[in-house]
């Protein structure tokens, strides 16, 4: 840069007055930009304060501030009776033709557990952020109880401060893990204490803290092929050696896994409604799998994240109830029940894992929102809980029953739609041969229709191709016209 007399010559920066950063936030920000890109050097004379002011058509007060601000992040340093400098700290930038790019850029640096659960299992696809078919996992925006909900949450607003602000206890606030014993005890058969209860900020957040409380790298984790997604990247980043086990119409099939891996540390299992395919695990398959976890000394996870919403005759107790020797840790969420931006889940911990549970909580210090505890801990308490699972199970019915209508009528021949009696999606198995369940997923996502194929949920290949349908976010008649426009889809693609 050629030198002047007073000082480096800096170009007229250009000033947004319409912009909501400041002119000194944005003067500090170009000359920042000009120091670390080279353009002023390490060692340079800057212009006087009065001379930048007047060259930038600037206040000399905000001149001032601005080298002042550069000078506390050490890009600038004035020498008294000399002038103001670029610090000779400034290390010169790497010439352009020297940055590696493409190929030939070094990677970004991850744990291997991080980067082989990123690089086996990443998915670009998610929950979407509104309510449309065929969305699994969300629950019905449009009947829930807002004005009451809303009633709660100010009850406690304009309650004491702290009860809302202070940091919450990290297992949980005790007036929500009384509630969610006493509903689990009314309404689930499983009989607990409110101090085996442990709330966290959703199911993910309970399956990161179990994988690390349970598993050591290298352990043999059973786990449902195909299964849930987030879960077995909690178990994956823990460095759990996953042992795919099939899935029939009973559930996990406990023999294949005492074949593939005998001394197995860990099952993960969803009884109630097997994610993806919504079966429900038969009575005497549960006992097979509570056996074989006793004989090997081996725990149980329990994802019940939609067990409340059975639309049969009877509900299936969780597995949780018929475990008489403590190896089931069950986790459940509100993010279903009631709706996920909650981010409220817990765990009905066995009594031999309580005091690792409450160690490990007050070691991490996270604990959820105790604001929104303290809303879904009244929610619990009076009625209104019990009230609203069952009005959605008569919703949910109403829209699964939807789905079949329409399915029977617009995707003969080419989806043949599971009847389900549980959950929030069923399966629609691909009938036409020779097409991809990930062309049809594909498809239905450029026309709007968020379906997923069976193989997203695959640890290992699995002899089936078809599609998630979820019935539970919107209304009975968009689930028909949604179900045409999928069959649609599909006969162009035939």
């Amino acid at each position: 840069m050629t030198k002047y007399a007073g000082g480096a010559l800096i170009p007229v920066i250009p000033i947004r007055h319409d912009d909501s950063a400041t002119i000194t936030v944005q003067l500090v920000a170009a000359l920042r930009r000009m120091i670390l890109s080279g353009q002023l050097p390490a060692g340079v004379r800057l212009p006087a304060s009065r001379t930048l002011a007047r060259s930038q058509g600037v206040s000399r007060t905000t001149a001032v501030n601005t080298y002042e601000q550069l000078a506390a992040e050490g890009l600038l340093r004035s020498l008294v009776g000399s002038g103001t400098y670029v610090s000779d700290t400034i290390l010169p930038p790497v010439p352009a033709h020297e940055v590696p790019r493409g190929e030939d850029a070094v990677p970004p640096r991850l744990a291997t557990l991080s980067r082989d659960a990123s690089d086996r299992y990443y998915t670009r696809l998610a929950h979407p952020d509104t309510p449309r078919a065929f969305v699994t996992g969300m629950p019905a925006f449009d009947v829930f109880p807002m004005a009451l909900w809303s009633r709660l949450s100010a009850r406690h607003w304009r309650g004491g401060r702290s009860g809302v602000m202070r940091y919450p206890d990290p297992c949980g606030l005790m007036e929500l893990r009384r509630s969610v014993s006493q509903h689990m005890r009314a309404n689930r058969g499983v009989t607990c204490a409110p101090e085996e209860v442990f709330i966290f900020n959703g199911a993910q957040d309970a399956f990161n803290r179990i994988a690390s409380m349970l598993v050591n790298p290298g352990d043999p984790v059973w786990f449902e092929n195909p299964g849930t997604v987030g879960a077995r990247n909690s178990f994956i980043a823990c460095g759990a050696r996953l042992v795919p086990v099939p899935v029939d119409a009973e559930g996990l099939d406990v023999a294949a896994g005492l074949e593939a891996a005998p001394e197995f540390r860990l099952a993960f299992v969803t009884p109630a409604h097997q994610h993806p395919l919504g079966n429900t695990m038969s009575v005497s398959r549960r006992f097979e799998l509570l056996r074989a976890a006793e004989r090997t000394g081996a725990w149980i996870i329990e994802d019940d994240y939609v067990g409340e919403f059975h639309y049969g005759s009877h509900t299936p107790p969780p597995l949780k109830s018929m475990d008489a020797s403590g190896r089931v840790v069950y986790v459940g969420t509100f993010s279903k029940s009631i709706f996920p931006a909650l981010r409220l889940g817990f765990v009905v911990a066995p009594p031999r894992l309580v005091e690792m549970f409450e160690r490990t909580a007050a070691a991490m210090l996270q604990g959820a929102p105790t604001g929104a505890q303290a809303i879904v801990a009244d929610f619990i308490d009076e009625g209104h809980f019990t009230t609203h699972i069952r009005r959605m199970r008569e919703v949910y019915a109403e829209r699964r029953d939807a789905l079949m209508r329409a399915a029977d009528r617009d995707l003969e021949g080419l989806l043949t739609v599971r009847p389900t009696e549980t959950g929030f999606h069923t399966i629609g198995d691909l009938e036409v041969s020779g097409l991809s369940e990930t062309v049809v997923a594909g498809a239905a996502g450029a026309a709007g229709i968020a379906t997923a194929p069976l193989g997203r949920f695959a640890l290992s290949p699995i002899d089936r191709q078809g599609l998630t349908l979820g019935f539970s976010a919107v209304p009975a008649a968009r689930i028909g016209r949604s179900v045409a426009a999928l069959g649609r889809v599909m006969r162009g693609l035939v």
